[in-house]
Parts: structure tokens; sequence; C-alpha cells
């Protein structure tokens, strides 16, 4: 093998190496979006299952959705480990 064929490998193997990564990174990352929109349907039909409705209580008390939706991503990250 001569040192220009040498070189060509190890550029081939470096950028399928770096391919390899950004495959595995957009794999991660799709399946945390997944994984936090299943938690937050699933979340929505517990809610109405309870009987809240856009945000309310039964009892009128206003709920912080968006501190509830804060917790989603933590939740499935403790759950997929």
């Amino acid at each position: 093998m001569t040192t220009y064929e040498t070189l060509d490998l190890h550029t081939r193997v470096a950028r399928y190496e770096a391919a390899l990564e950004e495959l595995r990174s957009s794999h991660n990352d799709v399946r945390a979006l997944l994984q936090d929109q299943v938690l937050y349907e699933r979340w929505q039909q517990i809610g109405v299952e309870l009987g809240f409705i856009a945000g309310t209580a039964p009892n009128g008390q206003q709920h912080d959705l968006q501190a509830l939706n804060q917790q989603i991503p933590q939740m499935s990250e403790s759950w997929a480990s």
C-alpha cells in the first residue's frame, strides 16, 4: 500500500467515524423528542381523565403548565436510563 493510499484510507475512516458520531447524535435527539412527545400526550390524557381542562383544576385553581412541561424532559431522561 502506498503512502497516498494509506492517507486516503485514513481520511475515509475519519469521515466514516465523524458520520457515525453524527448519526448517533441525531438518533439520540430524535429519541428524546419522541419520548418527550409521548410523555406529553400521556400527561394530557391523564389530566383529562382526572378532570383537568385547559390548565384548570376541577376546583378552579390555575396550574402552572409551564413548570410541569419543564419536568417532562427530566422524567424521560431518568426513565430512559
